[in-house]
């Protein structure tokens, strides 16, 4: 929860207690102007608990990283791969994971495909 929402929060069950104290209290002949100054102070909490609120729902939104760990089994020999346009060597930095598929896009040309395993059979 952020700081906002929490003063946001604490703010408003002043205003509302003292909005209700007001309340109570405006019943007597000396003080008739208390009805106005307790329902302004019971909307303004009500307002500050829907400003905490909206402030609480903004700070949950969240950005999700997925990080992909490939662990190859016994001794791995590597291929360079290269480009299939101009047959520029690939680095590893310009693949990509773009929807669950291995995407490539050349440095030199700006080719993109995406990479297709074939079987080991």
């Amino acid at each position: 929860m952020k700081a906002g929402s929490v003063i946001s929060y604490i703010l408003a069950a002043i205003f509302i207690i003292f909005g209700f104290l007001l309340l109570l209290g405006s019943g007597s002949e000396d003080a008739p102007s208390w009805i106005v100054y307790g329902i302004i102070l019971l909307i303004l909490g009500f307002v500050l608990i829907f400003a905490g609120v909206r402030l609480a729902a903004a700070s949950k939104q969240t950005v999700q990283n997925v990080t992909l760990n490939v662990d190859l089994p016994g001794n791995v020999q590597m291929d360079t791969i290269k480009c299939q346009s101009c047959g520029a060597p690939l680095a590893p930095d310009d693949m990509k994971l773009v929807n669950g598929a291995i995407t490539v896009q050349c440095h030199s040309c700006g080719t993109t495909y995406q990479i297709a395993e074939q079987p080991k059979w």
